[in-house]
């Protein structure tokens, strides 16, 4: 299966004149992941395989995860190339979005989609449901609670914005709106370092209107911003797909989900062996000869007793980037 994402990365990375390295986030129920930090060392070890080159394309899907992630990764890849463009096939949400403010050109296909890259806050100091799990607070929707306040209602004097402070701490600890009020401000500190990467200090104008739209003005932070609306509203380099680019774009989409059932609930049972032992990759990052895959290793316990699932309890004794 590898020689056939292989041969797509070579096709691609041919008529792109790059070189290709493939990020792709599963998303698969159960087993699902995010951008996150240990991806640093993996991509470092895969750029430094390939060794410097004058132009890298980083092929992507990802529902989200780490901010700061997303500025080291698109710092470490600046270090191995001169231009660094972004492939979209289908979703780059969040931190995904933001690898892509990093680069000088966008690449999306008609099914690719950007987000808002307003981040959802979760601490110890956040509000908990009846089940006791912290509930995540969403940046734009404390500031949208002070808009409505001042902007709606009318309130104008800071007795009264006093008030309406107070009352919301009452709900959420002071704490948690501080990291909240942190939390806006990096998000659109990283958003003007990645932008600027490629565009100059004389853009500030419009570097700060990509950043208004993406942490502001999208209301939802799970709107879906297609390449038209990225590229006409947002001023983003968006460059469509030729129809052959666009095909084999989908092509290599379609063979990581076939290869390794993302788009399939993963259930223990299925794969185990005869001791309850499993693995299931559920990410992968990787060029046109190397790859490394996101590995969960558990273990079934009572496999076989008669319950709803058919064993009593699932342990995952490891998780980690392999080569594979």
């Amino acid at each position: 299966m590898n020689e056939t994402r292989y041969k797509l990365i070579r096709d691609i990375s041919k008529e792109r004149n790059s070189k290709v390295i493939c990020y792709f986030c599963g998303d698969r129920q159960n087993v699902n992941i995010r951008v996150a930090p240990d991806i640093i060392p993996i991509f470092h070890k895969l750029l430094e395989h390939s060794g410097r080159t004058d132009k890298i394309d980083l092929f992507i899907f990802t529902k989200g995860g780490d901010v700061l992630t997303s500025l080291r990764l698109v710092e470490l890849i600046y270090e191995y190339c001169s231009r660094f463009s972004v492939l979209v096939p289908y979703k780059a949400y969040s931190a995904g979005t933001l690898i892509c403010l990093g680069a000088s050109e966008i690449v999306m296909t008609k099914m690719g989609e950007l987000s808002p890259v307003d981040p959802n806050i979760t601490s110890v100091f956040n509000p908990e449901d009846t089940n006791n799990m912290k509930l995540p607070i969403n940046v734009e929707d404390v500031y949208s609670f002070f808009s409505i306040a001042k902007d709606v209602i009318g309130l104008k004097t800071d007795e009264t914005l006093i008030k309406v402070f107070t009352n919301l701490t009452e709900h959420i600890h002071p704490l948690a709106v501080g990291s909240i009020f942190r939390s806006h401000a990096l998000i659109r500190t990283v958003a003007k370092e990645l932008l600027l990467m490629h565009m100059n200090y004389n853009d500030e104008y419009k570097i700060n209107e990509i950043v208004n739209i993406l942490t502001e003005k999208l209301q939802s932070h799970s709107y879906m911003i297609t390449r038209r609306e990225a590229k006409n509203i947002i001023k983003l380099p968006i460059k469509n797909c030729s129809n052959e680019l666009e095909k084999k774009l989908w092509n290599l989409y379609e063979a990581y989900e076939k290869d390794f059932s993302f788009n399939t609930p993963f259930s223990p049972d299925e794969v185990a062996d005869s001791l309850g032992n499993f693995s299931v990759c559920s990410g992968i990052i990787e060029s046109d000869d190397i790859s490394y895959g996101y590995i969960f290793d558990g273990a079934i316990h009572n496999m076989g007793e008669n319950n709803m699932n058919g064993y009593s309890n699932v342990n995952i004794v490891n998780q980690a980037w392999r080569r594979i």
